[in-house]
C-alpha cells in the first residue's frame, strides 16, 4: 500500500475513534433524566386535632391534597380555608372514604369505635395510627393497651387495614415547630407490616419535614410507645436508631 493510503486509513481510523471517544464523554456529561416526581397523595384525617391539624397542614404544604374531618365538620372550615384549595371538610365516613392513605389521630378510647362504624370503608386502606393510651383519659382499655403495646392492640380496633404506627412519639408542638429544620431533621419512628405501607409512610414522613426510621413490624412499636426511653425525644435518625439498637 502506498504512503498516500496509509497516512487516510490512519486518520480514518482515527477520525472514528475521537468520535467513539466524544460520545462517550457526551453521555457522561449529559445530565441523566429527572425521575418523575411522585403523583401527590389523597390524605383523609379522622381526628384532627393538634396532631392532625398540623400533618395537614404540612401535607398541604407538600402538595398533597387532605380532607380533614370531625364529627362536626363545620367547626373545621375556617382551618381548611387557611389550607388553601387541597383541604377540603366532612366528616369522618367522608375522610375514610377520601384517603388512599387515611390518619387515625384521636383520643385512643375512641378507637375501637372507629374501628367499628368505619370498618367496611378503611378495609384495605394503608392506615397511620398515631394514637396512645392514656389511662386516666382513657380508662381500662389504655391500661391493657400498655401492657400488650400499641403495636398487638390496635389491630384488634382496626382490623383489615394495612396500620402504620406513625407520628406518635413527638408532642404536636415540636410536629410543628421542628418541620423541616435546619440541619439533620428529627426522626420519626414507625413499625408495620406491610412493606407498601411503610414505604408510603416514609414518604409522607419526608414531605412533613422530618426522617423516616422504620424500626420494625408492628410488634416493634412497643420501642416507641408511651413511656419508652424515646419517647417525645427529638432525636436525628442515627441517635433514634442508636437508642434502639437499629443499624
Amino acid at each position: 500500500m502506498s504512503c498516500a493510503l496509509l497516512r487516510r486509513a490512519a486518520a480514518a481510523r482515527c477520525g472514528v475513534l475521537f468520535a467513539c471517544l466524544a460520545a462517550a464523554v457526551s453521555a457522561q456529561a449529559a445530565p441523566a433524566p429527572a425521575a418523575p416526581a411522585a403523583a401527590p397523595l389523597r390524605i383523609g384525617i379522622i381526628g384532627t386535632g393538634h396532631i392532625g391539624g398540623t400533618l395537614a397542614r404540612l401535607w398541604v404544604a407538600a402538595g398533597h391534597e387532605v380532607l380533614i374531618s370531625s364529627r362536626h365538620p363545620e367547626e373545621l372550615r375556617g382551618l381548611a380555608g387557611t389550607l388553601g384549595p387541597r383541604a377540603h371538610v366532612g366528616t369522618p365516613r367522608d375522610a375514610a372514604l377520601f384517603g388512599d392513605v387515611v390518619v387515625v389521630s384521636v383520643p385512643y378510647g375512641a378507637l375501637p369505635q372507629v374501628g367499628r362504624d368505619l370498618r367496611s370503608e378503611l378495609a384495605g386502606k394503608i392506615v397511620l395510627d398515631t394514637c396512645n393510651p392514656y389511662p386516666s383519659r382513657d380508662g381500662e382499655m389504655a391500661v391493657e393497651a400498655r401492657r400488650l403495646s400499641t403495636g398487638v392492640a390496635d389491630p384488634q380496633f382496626l382490623p383489615g387495614v394495612r396500620l402504620v404506627r406513625a407520628f406518635n412519639a413527638i408532642n404536636s408542638g415540636d410536629l410543628s415547630s421542628q418541620a423541616h429544620r435546619a440541619g439533620e431533621p428529627v426522626a420519626i419512628p414507625l413499625a408495620g407490616d406491610d412493606a407498601q405501607a411503610l414505604a408510603v409512610a416514609q414518604r409522607l414522613v419526608r414531605d412533613a419535614g422530618f426522617e423516616p426510621v422504620v424500626v420494625g413490624p408492628l410488634s416493634r412499636a412497643r420501642d416507641f410507645d408511651v413511656g419508652t426511653a424515646v419517647y417525645t425525644r427529638l432525636l436525628t435518625a442515627a441517635q433514634l436508631k442508636a437508642a434502639l439498637g437499629l443499624k
